[in-house]
């Protein structure tokens, strides 16, 4: 495995490296988007019940991990980045971490129980975004009042996503981010 790391920022695993190795199109998220990110996540977090999908280094569910949540389960698609995931579980002893080698569409076709939050951020080429989005509505993969982040390129135009909000958005380098709310319970 190549020397690729990551620093969790917070948390009970606060300066802890996470080990990954070079793939195409994986990159972890910059480390003020995860600090803001946690910060407007600071009270969602507690026993929470994480989906990190498209999960690449885990970064941003180890340190949901580390700040409280109840459990996380880590979708990557690519059997060396699955690998390293399970053996940063291991070196963290995160008993309450799962890893699922699979592609995402074909996770979230499964039955599955609603997540509290939900990291959304799919390589930047790929068309998988507004696909996740649908599957996550159609199957109700959100528990109501949940939240789900999101990381796009920031060139991109993030406009009409069905019956999904922006409440919370950012920038950082060549990326946006933010956090998206289900508003079709009161439609539907």
């Amino acid at each position: 495995m190549a020397g690729n790391e990551v620093r969790i920022i917070g948390g009970m695993w606060k300066g802890r490296k996470l080990r990954f190795p070079t793939t195409a199109g994986l990159r972890p998220t910059l480390g003020r988007a995860r600090e803001s990110l946690f910060n407007w996540l600071a009270g969602e977090l507690h026993d929470a019940r994480c989906l990190d999908l498209f999960a690449g280094s885990g970064a941003l569910g180890f340190e949901a991990l580390s700040r409280g949540a109840r459990q996380v389960t880590f979708v990557e698609r690519d059997r060396r980045v699955a690998k390293a995931l399970r053996d940063n579980i291991a070196r963290l002893h995160a008993a309450n971490a799962e890893v699922f080698s699979i592609p995402a569409r074909r996770f979230l076709l499964r039955p599955q129980h609603p997540w509290d939050v939900i990291f959304l951020d799919p390589p930047f080429a790929s068309q998988e975004f507004r696909q996740a989005l649908e599957l996550i509505e159609q199957h109700a993969l959100l528990q109501p009042g949940g939240l789900i982040y999101f990381e796009r390129p920031r060139r991109e135009k993030f406009d009409e996503c069905g019956h999904w909000q922006v409440t919370r958005s950012s920038q950082a380098g060549d990326t946006q981010f933010g956090l998206l709310s289900f508003d079709g319970l009161a439609n539907g």
